[in-house]
C-alpha cells in the first residue's frame, strides 16, 4: 500500500523528488514530441473507412432511392436513406431529422447564430434582447464554450456530477431567469469526464419549465455510439421522446455526426428536433444552401448500409481505442493510486479521460509535461473563458498517439503530476 504524499515527512518528499527528477530529466533529454492535445482519431482508425472512397466511382449510379441525381442541386433536407440512417443513430423518427454538412460543431454554431440574428420560432432575436446567458456544465467541451463566447453570451458554470449536471441548480436558474437561453450538454460519455446522464437527469431536463419561451437544450450526442466495450455500455434515455411525453417537444436540439465514425473532416452531421424547430431551421437553410453534399451522404449510406453496419464498424474503432485507454488508466492506477494527489474515472466510451489534480496544480502539470515533450489540452480549457476556478482539471486524449508513444506520454504525465504535487505540498507546510 502506497503512502499518501501528504503523510510523508519533508525529508521523504525531498528524497522522492530527487528520484523523480532524475527520471524526468532522462525523458526530457530524448527530445520527444508526443501529442495528447485533442481527441483526434489515429491513422489506424481513419484507415477503417478507406473503403468508403471506393463505393462511388465514375461508373456508379449516383441516384438516391427517390431517383434524384445526387450530383445535382436540391434535396435540402438530405437524401432519404441518409436521413433514415442518421435518424437511427439519433434514436428518433425520420421526420425529426435534418441533414447538414460535414460537422455537428458547424451546425451548433449556425444554430446559435440563427438564434442571435433571427430569433427562435418567432421570438425576438437573442441579439436584440440584451445580455443573454447560457448554462455550462463543467468540466465540459471547450469548443461549446468557444461558440457562446464568440457571440458574447454570458456563460454560467454548473457543476457536472457522475449523474449529469446539478439539476437543482439548472431547474432553479432556468425557471427564474428569462435571459438564460440554453445549456450545453454532452449526455453520453461526456467530454471530458466520460460520464453519462442518469435516467432521472434526462427526465428532469424534459420537464424543465424555462422562464424564457425561447430556451433550448443543446444536446450534443457526439459519443452516443462510441463504446469501448461490447458487454459494458452506458445507455441513456432518448431526450426528444421524453420531452414529447412531458409536452415539451420544442425544448431540445439534438446534434449528431459521423465525424469520429468515418472521416472527421468529411462526415455527415444532422440535427434532431421537433417539427416546429426543424421548420424554423429550414427558413435560414433556404437562403444558406440549395443542398448539402449529397454524394457524401450517398457514399456513407452505401458504405455502412444500415445501423448494423455502423455498429460493426464502431467495434473496430473500439478494438483500437480500448487498449490505449486501458494503458493510460493502468498507468494512473499503478503510479498514482493511493498517493492522494489526483482522481480520475474509468470511462466506458468516448474519447477522453478527465484527471483532477490537487488544487492549483493543473497549469503547472501541463507545462511540466510540455517541457518533457508531451502536448496536452491547455489547463482550464474545460471551463468557460479558460478559467478553472480550482486549476485542477486536465483532459487526457489517448486516441491519436501510437501505443508506444502513449506509453511514454503516460509515464511523463504521471511524473509531472508527482513532481508538481510534491512542490505544492512542500509549499503549503
Amino acid at each position: 500500500m502506497k503512502k499518501p504524499f501528504k503523510e510523508m515527512s519533508r525529508e521523504e518528499l525531498l528524497q522522492e523528488k530527487s528520484v523523480l527528477e532524475a527520471k524526468y530529466e532522462e525523458y526530457k533529454s530524448r527530445g520527444l514530441q508526443l501529442d495528447m492535445s485533442r481527441g483526434k482519431p489515429s491513422k489506424a482508425q481513419l484507415d477503417l473507412s478507406n473503403g468508403m472512397m471506393d463505393v462511388l466511382n465514375s461508373d456508379s449510379d449516383m441516384r438516391c432511392v427517390t431517383g434524384v441525381d445526387c450530383r445535382n442541386y436540391g434535396v435540402m433536407d438530405g437524401i432519404p436513406e441518409a436521413r433514415h440512417l442518421l435518424a437511427e443513430m439519433s434514436e428518433v423518427p425520420e421526420k425529426n431529422i435534418l441533414i447538414y454538412g460535414n460537422s455537428s460543431l458547424n451546425v451548433m454554431f449556425d444554430t446559435v447564430a440563427r438564434a442571435m440574428s433571427m430569433g427562435v420560432c418567432g421570438h425576438t432575436p437573442w441579439g436584440l434582447q440584451g445580455k443573454v446567458k447560457f448554462l455550462c456544465p463543467v468540466p465540459g467541451y471547450d469548443r461549446h464554450f468557444g461558440i457562446t463566447e464568440f457571440f458574447g453570451i454570458e456563460m454560467i458554470n454548473v457543476p457536472l456530477y457522475t449523474t449529469g449536471p446539478d439539476m437543482d441548480m439548472v431547474e432553479e436558474l432556468v425557471s427564474s431567469d428569462p435571459m438564460i437561453k440554453g445549456i450545453w450538454c454532452v449526455p453520453k460519455y461526456s467530454n471530458p469526464t466520460g460520464i453519462s446522464y442518469s435516467d432521472e437527469t434526462v427526465r428532469r431536463f424534459a420537464h424543465l419549465k424555462p422562464a424564457a419561451p425561447d430556451f433550448r437544450i443543446f444536446w450534443d450526442n457526439a459519443y452516443s455510439i462510441h463504446h469501448l466495450y461490447d458487454d459494458d455500455q452506458d445507455v441513456i434515455l432518448e431526450l426528444l421522446t421524453e420531452c414529447e411525453k412531458a409536452g415539451n417537444e420544442d425544448l431540445v436540439y439534438k446534434f449528431i455526426s459521423t465525424s469520429k465514425v468515418s472521416f472527421p473532416g468529411s462526415g455527415i452531421a444532422a440535427m434532431a428536433a421537433s417539427e416546429a424547430n426543424l421548420a424554423d431551421a429550414r427558413k435560414a437553410m433556404f437562403y444558406q444552401t440549395i443542398g448539402h453534399d449529397k454524394l457524401n451522404q450517398l457514399r456513407h449510406v452505401r458504405f455502412f448500409k444500415d445501423m448494423d453496419g455502423i455498429r460493426a464498424h464502431m467495434k473496430k474503432h473500439a478494438d483500437i481505442l480500448r487498449p490505449k485507454f486501458e494503458a493510460v488508466l493502468d498507468t494512473l492506477d499503478r503510479e498514482l493510486g493511493g498517493l492522494e494527489i489526483g482522481s480520475w474515472v474509468r470511462p466506458k466510451g468516448g474519447y477522453f479521460i478527465a484527471f483532477d489534480s490537487l488544487e492549483g496544480c493543473a497549469k503547472k502539470i501541463v507545462a511540466k509535461a510540455k517541457e518533457a515533450g508531451v502536448t496536452m489540452t491547455g489547463a482550464g480549457a474545460t471551463f468557460p473563458y479558460g478559467k478553472d476556478p480550482k486549476d485542477s482539471n486536465i483532459r487526457i486524449a489517448p486516441s491519436f498517439p501510437t501505443p508506444e508513444e502513449l506509453a511514454l506520454a503516460a509515464e511523463i504525465f504521471v511524473l509531472s503530476v508527482k513532481l508538481v504535487s510534491i512542490d505544492k505540498i512542500l509549499e503549503s507546510r
